[in-house]
């Protein structure tokens, strides 16, 4: 009988970047998982340099329960992450992960729908350092560190694209231990 395949959602929208997307899909997809990429509607996103994608599934058609891996990348301040975290199915689908401890990982502004969806009372993460994400952070409770990448139990997060490597590092070694 085949394994079951792992499943990740990456939940992102318009002016996304490119990088903190492509570069955890990428190696998800060469581990074997199956990915989705969720946007508020399926038209083509773009990236902060010229990249673009078609979400493969709408936030709204999002269900947590099919999914192992929560992925929340950043972007332009008033582009992909402004947008995300102003979703309230967005902000639904973050709770359920959290509810069941089930694995997250947000980078840059990213995590800026994780203070939204009110997941983070007394959690340590990082975040891009400019623009209120650790202000925001720390208003929704959270524990605001300057780190290249912090795990705080199922909760994996990173501070911009030059971290990439630690933050997938991370990623790695948690998803390894769900075979």
């Amino acid at each position: 009988m085949k394994e079951q395949t792992k499943k990740a959602v990456i939940l992102t929208a318009d002016r996304f970047e490119d990088m903190e997307l492509f570069f955890p899909l990428f190696r998800l997809l060469e581990m074997g998982w199956y990915v989705d990429v969720a946007a508020p509607n399926k038209k083509e996103i773009s990236g902060e340099h010229g990249y673009t994608f078609n979400p493969t599934i709408t936030i709204d058609e999002v269900n947590p329960d099919n999914y192992d891996l929560l992925i929340i990348p950043g972007g332009f301040p008033d582009g992909a992450p402004a947008t995300v975290r102003k979703i309230k199915k967005a902000q639904d689908i973050t709770k359920s992960f959290f509810e069941r401890n089930k694995l997250v990982a947000s980078i840059c502004h990213g995590p800026w729908t994780l203070a939204s969806a009110d997941v983070i009372n007394g959690r340590r993460l990082t975040s891009y350092w400019h623009d209120g994400v650790p202000e925001d952070i720390k208003a929704a409770g959270g524990k605001w560190e300057d780190k290249e990448v912090v795990v705080d139990g199922n909760l994996i997060t990173s501070r911009w694209p030059m971290d990439l490597p630690a933050f997938m590092r991370e990623i790695v070694k948690k998803v390894e231990k769900l075979k």
